[in-house]
Formats: structure tokens, sequence, C-alpha cells
């Protein structure tokens, strides 16, 4: 591009706020319309499918130009934030009516991902996040903020956990130094990295002091964690940049420790479907299911229940025992539901008047919602629960702010303040004088008339108006000779004169500006009451968080008592033991869903599953972590009875999928989240695993399924239900009294499978996997072409099918099959050709899959 001096003055403008944000579209104000120019416009115009045109030309080169009216920019933002863009709003500051030259402009706003506080540019049902992260020493520090809410909180983990850490919190943007590289990353399109300078520690603790008003950050229990406070000082100082100004509503941070949690991995959030599908759609999922929120901080509130399952059973407890107080009194908790739906989002409301970015809806609905709180807290007194209790105290009427806002803002004020009609009549006596002049003209210049005919005696003096000359009274010329000492001639007719007075002269000063007037001091007055209202963001925030809890319980209770869930019993005993146990998401979908009962424990850690394809296995895996999950949250579960021991993890290894983008096949993909389980699993985690090796040769999947089988029995000890086609996995439990068989139900029907869903102890007696190809439409005559081919192979699998001489010494048998060693226990350079043989034998005699 050319030298700025060779371009238009206007351009010149341009080009200088452009290279201020150099990675953004920029939004230029021209008139009604928000203007993009060159590569911004030829890349908007792509993305938004709006029209790219070319306008003249600035140092010999055509402009690209493409622009949205800027009364309907939001929809345009809501498209580019979604896609991962950031976009800086460049407005008109300046008088175009005094300005030489271009008008002054600068840039007002900065939209990223991130950083989204706007109505209209956010999921009600979802908090958009801001994560920055720092590594140190191979610590990652991890920070995020939900701008909505002042929320900030921070914690350390290893490298290695970082793609868990992202899926659990979802960040809609993620800040990073420049020159960072982590493969979890690569999912994230919204990635901005900024200077490695700005992760100074030193440089956040004062950045981070000086926004919370303290001497230090002890009392936030951070100062430990030198990582998080770095990443969390350049979050905020990202996050002033965009808003540009202050953050009153960011007044601490938390501390998360990953022992709060039930940890589970991305994995194992995608396999259970706990708000989004592995289609990627949201329903029908385990939240979709429960949420039955009155307000969308309650959905909000629920989803981050569902993802932060806790260990403290204390906090487990206290909401069990909410829930069922809610439960027991169904009409009370009918009517506080009734009431929560009369509330607006409070908690993104406060957020916009910490911003001043608050609408006036926002506030009258603010107001409204203060109504309410004497009835909400009328209903809350009845039950005795430490967190009612809690909400009850963060309920309590705020008279102040509800006066104020009843006060100042109309009871239906108009959606935008540029429009005036917001500020309430008698609020201000200079506002109200202003809109009188606007509305009551006609009634003081009548009275005018007839105080000046009174006055002069002239009976047929008139005041009156025109565009050019303004207000005037008018005298016809016989009676001019009788006007008072203090009339100013303002016009000579041929049969009249015309006059002006101070008094007519101030009102029509008055009257002609006072539209404009009147919208400007209302806007003076409106950014007042916004200002008004900091002080009060404290009790906001913790009256949001009060009504988000409620809400969550009354829906909690709500589900419990439509579903027919029970109330889990939490044990210090190492168990995870289920009664008539159900799927919930499954169980709402179909007509009859058969329950069935889980028992792992010390003595009983692993349960191999064996089945035909399509008789419940997984299902029967997910509904257990699900069940354990739920309790994990303090909701009641699909279960007749419940009691779960002690968990720290969940997780699972179910499906199968390439990763085409990483280079990594089904097997590798199989593999990887397998060797993830066995390096962290502990003796309380709860593991799920469906036919681990099938990607690979029988052989060799085998192998695997047995070692990584007795690696989880043996060694880790972990609860474990481990699906399999292997049916020579069967055996284990002769070797290791830990491991059962449960398999599920199915039988034949004149050629036909027909599944039961029943889970039983014991091995199932054969697969059935003709029958499901059957059930799956293979033609007839490849079935029969199956069915004898089977028989071949069942009747050739005696010992001179064994090749013997792959046995010659130890080592060659124990190479090219490792399986020997694994079934057989034995070491390898113990194992005999004989004994190998005979290993060999005993595998390829057991049921044919």
């Amino acid at each position: 591009m050319n030298a700025p001096a060779a371009h238009t003055p206007m351009m010149q403008q341009y080009l200088r706020i452009k290279a201020e944000h150099p990675d953004m579209l920029l939004f230029y104000r021209m008139g009604d319309f928000y203007e993009l120019f060159y590569e911004d416009a030829a890349r908007a115009a792509q993305l938004l499918g709006i029209t790219l045109t070319t306008r003249g030309a600035s140092a010999g080169t055509p402009i690209k130009m493409a622009g949205v009216p800027y009364h309907a920019a939001e929809q345009y933002l809501a498209r580019l934030v979604k896609l991962g863009l950031s976009v800086a709003i460049c407005e008109q500051v300046g008088d175009p009516a005094t300005s030489k030259g271009p008008v002054e402009r600068r840039v007002a706003r900065i939209v990223t991902p991130g950083t989204l506080t706007d109505a209209a540019l956010l999921d009600d049902h979802r908090d958009s996040l801001l994560l920055s992260l720092c590594a140190e020493r191979g610590t990652l520090g991890l920070a995020w903020l939900n701008l909505s809410s002042g929320s900030l909180r921070v914690t350390e983990i290893p490298a290695a956990q970082l793609a868990a850490e992202l899926e659990r919190i979802r960040p809609a943007e993620l800040l990073l130094p420049e020159g960072f590289a982590h493969a979890a990353l690569a999912a994230y399109p919204a990635l901005r990295a900024l200077p490695a300078w700005q992760f100074d520690s030193e440089r956040a603790t004062e950045l981070l002091t000086r926004q919370f008003g303290t001497h230090d950050l002890l009392a936030f229990g951070c100062a430990q964690l030198p990582a998080a406070i770095a990443a969390a000082g350049a979050l905020l100082q990202y996050a002033q940049a965009t808003q540009r100004g202050l953050l009153p509503h960011i007044s601490g941070l938390t501390v998360e420790h990953q022992s709060q949690f039930v940890l589970m991995d991305a994995a194992t959030r995608r396999n259970l479907e706990i708000s989004e599908t592995l289609r990627g759609e949201a329903s029908p999922t385990l939240l979709s299911l429960l949420d039955t929120c009155a307000t969308s901080m309650g959905s909000r509130r629920l989803r981050h229940w569902l993802h932060h399952p806790l260990r403290d059973r204390n906090v487990l407890r206290q909401r069990q025992d909410a829930i069922s107080r809610l439960l027991d009194e169904s009409g009370a908790r009918d009517k506080l539901h009734r009431l929560l739906q009369g509330c607006v989002d409070v908690e993104r409301i406060a957020g916009r008047i910490a911003l001043s970015s608050a609408r006036p809806r926002d506030l009258s609905g603010l107001r409204d919602t203060l109504a309410w709180l004497p009835e909400i807290c009328a209903q809350l007194a009845q039950w005795d629960n430490p967190l009612l209790a809690a909400a009850a105290s963060a309920c309590m009427p705020q008279h102040a702010t509800h006066d104020l806002l009843t006060r100042a803002i109309r009871p239906e004020p108009a959606s935008v303040i540029r429009e005036g009609g917001v500020i309430a009549d008698g609020y201000d006596a200079e506002l109200d004088e202003l809109r009188g002049l606007q509305s009551n003209s006609g009634e003081f210049l009548m009275a005018l008339e007839a105080r000046e005919r009174e006055r002069s005696g002239i009976a047929n003096l008139k005041v009156e108006y025109n565009r050019v000359h303004g207000f005037y009274i008018e005298v016809s010329r016989a009676q001019a000779d009788k006007v008072p000492d203090d009339y100013r001639r303002r016009q000579t007719l041929k049969n009249a004169e015309r006059y002006i007075t101070p008094e007519l002269k101030a009102f029509e000063d008055k009257a002609l500006s006072a539209s404009e007037r009147a919208l400007a001091r209302e806007k003076l007055l409106y950014e007042g009451v916004l200002q008004a209202l900091l002080p009060s963001l404290p009790a906001l925030q913790a009256l949001a968080a009060a009504l988000a809890d409620l809400d969550v319980l009354c829906a909690l209770a709500q589900r419990a008592q439509t579903l027919g869930y029970c109330v889990p019993q939490f044990t210090d005993e190492a168990v995870i033991e289920i009664c008539g146990g159900r799927h919930p998401v499954v169980e709402s979908r179909i007509d009859d869903f058969i329950p069935n009962d889980t028992l792992l424990s010390r003595t009983r850690q692993m349960l191999l599953i064996t089945g035909p394809n399509m008789g419940g296995k997984s299902t029967y895996m997910r509904q257990t972590a699900l069940i354990a999950l739920l309790a994990c949250c303090g909701s009641f579960v699909p279960a007749q009875r419940a009691r779960i021991g002690p968990i720290d993890q969940i997780f699972t290894r179910i499906g199968s999928s390439d990763d085409l983008a990483g280079g990594r096949s089904t097997f590798m993909v199989e593999m990887t989240e397998t060797a993830h389980i066995l390096h962290n699993a502990t003796d309380n985690s709860l593991v799920l695993l469906d036919e681990i090796g099938r990607g690979t040769s029988t052989f060799d999947g085998l192998a695997l399924a047995w070692a990584v089988a007795r690696q989880l029995a043996e060694k880790i000890r972990a609860y474990t239900l481990f699906a399999t086609h292997y049916f020579e996995l069967t055996r284990l439990p002769l070797e290791w009294r830990q491991i059962a068989n449960v398999h599920v139900e199915a039988v034949e029907h004149k050629d036909r499978i027909v599944f039961l869903h029943s889970v039983k102890e014991g091995p199932a007696s054969q697969s059935y996997g003709l029958q499901v190809a059957a059930l799956a439409g293979v033609p007839g005559s490849v079935i029969q072409a199956a069915r004898r081919h089977l028989v071949t192979l069942e009747q050739g699998a005696t010992r001179n099918d064994l090749q013997p001489d792959l046995f010659a010494a130890p080592s060659v048998a124990t190479a090219r099959h490792p399986v020997l060693t694994l079934l057989a226990g034995l070491d390898p350079d113990s194992l005999s050709p004989k004994a190998a043989l005979e290993a060999l034998y005993q595998l390829k005699s057991l049921p044919a899959e």
C-alpha cells in the first residue's frame, strides 16, 4: 500500500486507526453505515455474504469497500465472532457541522470472542470465557475470565493435562505468549498471541493488586502460583484494552485445584454426551434432559455443575438435602419457579452496568426483578437448609437500588438511550421542563397571548410562529402605539408589526432546541444512573449467584420427581452399587427401558461385559458413569437405589474415529486414549473401556485387551467396566477373583435376534454377529455364505493348523504370538514350544466370535 501521505485525508485517518488494530476487522463509522476497506472489505464480503464494491481511489489505487447498516451491525458481529474473529468498532466522536476535514473518529470498543457482553452477541445458555495460559518449567498457569459476571479463576496444571482442562473450561478465546505451541490448541480458532513480556508474574501482581485494591495477593491463595498469576495479568490487561476502560466488577480471583473435582478428560466428556452429542448437537444430552430452568442464569449454572462434579461430600449432601426439601413441597417449589421466571439475567446485566453498556430495558428488567425479592425471600423462609438459607440472605430486598431504578427509569423505556424516552418523569426538573417545552408549547403560547392582551390592552394581539422568523407577537399597525416598552420589533409588514419579548425569546431558545437538549440531558442522567449503581455491584453479583443456584435446585427437584430419580447415598467404602439403574437420556427416548444393576467393589473391581452389538453394552456402561456423575453433582439419580464411594476420576474409551487432521488412525486414537487411562487412573477411578484392541489383528488386539485388563485389575485396581467381543477374555476371572463376567441377554427367534437388554451374571454364549448383520440389511446370500464359512473355520481349528514350526524356540513363539505368554501368564524365557502349542490350542478351541 502507498505511503499515508499519498492518500486522501479520510483514508489517512482510516489507515492510522487500522494500523493500531492490524489483526482485527475495522468497522469504520460513516453516517448510517459501518464501512470496511481494502482487505478487510474483501474478507468481510466473503464471510458475511455482503456486496464488495470499488468506489473512487486513494493514492491512485481503487478503494475496495463493503458495509453494513449501523442499526443492524450486531447480527454481523455475532457471525464474525462465531468464526473466531475480532472486530474494532470505530465511531464518529466529532461534530460533522464543525469539523474541518474528516470527522474525528476513534475506536469505542473491541469485540472479541472471549470478551462479549452484549446480549445480542451472547448465547443465553452458555458462558463466554476468555482464557490465558503461561508456561513455566513444565507447568501451565491458566487464568480464565467471564467478563459478563466478573468471575476470574486461575489454576496450574501439568502441560499434559491441557486438553482436558480446555474441554472442561471451553473458552471462547485463548491468549498465549508468542512462540508457545501445544497440540491441544489445534481445535481452537480464536487464538491470540501476545508479546512474552506481558506474561510477567511481578508485573501481573502489580496489575492485579491495583485492580482488587489490595496490598498483595495472599488473601486469594495464589501466591505460590507464579505461572497462573502471570496468565491472569496478561488476561486482565487484554480485557481492559478491549473494553476501553476499568472493569469494576472484577474484584478478586478464585483458585481452583484439581482435587476439588471429579476429573474427566476430553474423550470422557464427549463420550458421555453431557452437553453436546457426538455429532456436536445440543440435544439429546444430559443437559437438555435436565434443563427446565426458569432463567438463563440457571441454565448456565446447571451446565457448570454437570461439567464440574465435586469430591466434597458435604457440599453434595447440602445440595441433596435442598433438592429433597424442594421435592417434598412441590407446591411451594412451583411458586418459587414462577417467581424465578419473572427474573431477568441479573448476572449479565450487572456486568453491563460495570462496563457502562447496560441498555434501558436491562435496568427496567433489573428493577422488576428486585421487586420480586420480598416474595422470593418469603418462599425460602419455610425451608431449613444451608444452601437455601444462604440464597435467602443474598436475595434480601435491595431497597436503595430498587428505589433509584423506580424513580429514574420509565416503566416501559425505549430500547436504546439514543431514542430518548428512558428517564422517568419527575426524576429531573430540567428534563421535565425540556419535555414540557416539546409537548406543552401550545399551552404556553396561549397563556402568553392571554397575558399580553391583558397587559397591553390590545384585543387582537396574536402569538404565532413560522420557520423563518421563529416565535413572534403580531400587532396591527393601528394598535402599534400601545405595545409595551419591552417589545422589540422583529418584522414590519404592510398591515402589522411583529415583535419579540425577552420572555418569548427565552422560550424560543428553549423550545427550538428542546428536543436535542432533552436527549442530551437524558443521556447524561442515564450515565449518572449507571454510575450510581456501581456500589451495588457486589450485592447484584451475589443475588445473581443465588438466583442461579435456586433455579438449578428447583429444576433438579422437578426432574427427580417427574422422572422417578432417587437420592444416592455416599459412603467411604470403596463401592459403586446401583440397583435398577437407567440411562437418563436413552430412557427419555424409548417406551420401555430395562433397568440393570451394577456392583463394583474391591472384591469385584472389573466387570467383563460380553454380548451382541446393539445389545446394550455401551448404554449399560454409560449409564453407570452418568449415575456416578450426577451423584457427584449433588443431583438425584435414575435408579431405585444407589450407593457411591469415593471417586476421583471418570475415564471412557468408547467408540472409534480417525483423527485425520492429526494424522492418526482409529487404532492410534484408541491406543492413545487407553495409554492416557493407564497412566492416570487410580484405585478410586471409574474406567469404561469398550472393545479394546479391535482396530488391529486378532492376536495383537486380544493380547492388548488382555494386558490392559490385567493392568487395571491387578496394578491400578480401578472400578472398571470392560466390554469386549474377545470371548477368550472371559477366562480372566479364573485367574483374578476381582474380575467378574456379565453379559447382556439376547435370544434367537426364527433366525432373528431379539435383544433383551438385561444384564446377567456370567459370559455370553455367543456373539450373534451374523444375526446383527442380517438386521443391518446385509443380503441373505451373504449371510448364508458367512454361515457356511463359519462352520469351516470352527471345524478347522485343530492341532494341524497350528504351524508348530513357529515355536522352535521360546523367543520365536513369543515374538510371533505374544498373546500366548499373556494368556499363559508365563515368563517368555520359560515358555517351551510344547507349552506355547498347548496355549494356542486352548485359545483357538474357545467359542468363536
